[in-house]
């Protein structure tokens, strides 16, 4: 007789983990590999130290705002003096009179939490949470997503883009592994307890987490005070599912037609030490979460206006949830 459904499960399953872990360790290899070259062809970028800031209220955000512009100014006559002209024009386009920064760091590749809108009078908030590759050098695209959703919520809305993590290269080691969201979860969870705590317990909370972003959010989920998670473009949250991630808040899940990260392997090994993938697939049924339509587009299209995605976004941020159309 031959092996039992339940042994040639088990065969196949085995050697499913076998091609993950082959791949894994390929693509580690390679960075490994391309990383230390391509990140020493930036030379880091004299920078002032953060603002000293007492914890944001409402009476003191104009002061945090005005702080955080005049730090920006002082790191692009430092980027200036070094001649990096690129990261000085970044800098003082940040400290023009109309920006709104919570927290701005001009160090190394850079953190900024900036707001669109009026915080303190906004009843529904958005915080995006960025994915692979987003610095202070990219920060415009990543700006220009939040501005879109801005755009598309419309009055009483405000959209905040959080920046607050050193987020991982697309080609690097820490792409692959949870490292970089378990360093930047406590700093999400913090930040969204302090928002909480400015905005008061009657305004709608939404966390939008985009490709590796999602991997932050769902370190950072457990016991979260938002309304919602919307996890897009994602490789997974390194939960087998939405209920793993320990959330009040409603989950849900999209991924473009086009988009790459369908590719990607969703399951989890560990290899020398280090845990590499990051778990089930989020728009599976076997996730749990709410799946909805983004449409045909690829990895960096949810926030281009007229999307599917956009739509759907704008819908769940604005609490029209009933609208939300399916995958």
């Amino acid at each position: 007789m031959g092996p039992g459904p339940g042994r040639r499960r088990g065969r196949s399953e085995a050697a499913v983990r076998h091609r993950l872990r082959r791949t894994l360790l390929a693509l580690l290899i390679a960075t490994a590999v391309v990383v230390p070259v391509s990140a020493a062809a930036r030379p880091s970028v004299p920078a002032p130290r953060p603002a000293s800031l007492a914890p944001v209220t409402a009476a003191t955000l104009t002061e945090t705002y005005q702080a955080n512009r005049a730090n920006a100014a002082e790191a692009a006559r430092m980027a200036a003096d070094h001649g990096d002209t690129g990261r000085a024009a970044t800098d003082r386009s940040m400290a023009g009179p109309s920006r709104q920064f919570l927290a701005f760091d001009g160090r190394g590749p850079g953190q900024a939490v900036e707001v669109l809108g009026d915080l303190v009078k906004a009843d529904r908030i958005a915080v995006l949470v960025p994915g692979s590759d987003t610095s202070l050098d990219t920060y415009d695209r990543f700006r220009r997503a939040a501005t879109a959703l801005h755009d598309s919520t419309g009055p009483g809305t405000a959209v905040i883009a959080w920046l607050g993590y050193e987020t991982p290269g697309t080609i690097s080691t820490t792409v692959l592994t949870p490292d970089r969201a378990e360093e930047a979860a406590p700093h999400l969870r913090a930040f969204i307890r302090e928002l909480r705590g400015l905005v008061g317990d009657s305004a709608r909370l939404s966390l939008l987490c985009h490709s590796y972003g999602s991997v932050v959010c769902g370190r950072a989920a457990s016991g979260l005070d938002v309304d919602d998670i919307a996890l897009v473009g994602s490789p997974g949250t390194g939960a087998d599912n939405a209920a793993a991630l320990h959330t009040p808040a409603r989950v849900w899940a999209a991924r473009g037609a086009d988009d790459w990260v369908a590719l990607v392997p969703h399951a989890r090994a560990d290899l020398l030490g280090t845990t590499l993938g990051f778990g089930t697939d989020p728009v599976s049924r076997s996730f749990g979460a709410q799946v909805f339509d983004a449409g045909p587009g690829g990895h960096s299209d949810y926030f281009t206006p007229g999307t599917p995605s956009l739509t759907n976004l704008t819908r769940i941020v604005r609490g029209d949830t009933e609208e939300v159309t399916g995958a």
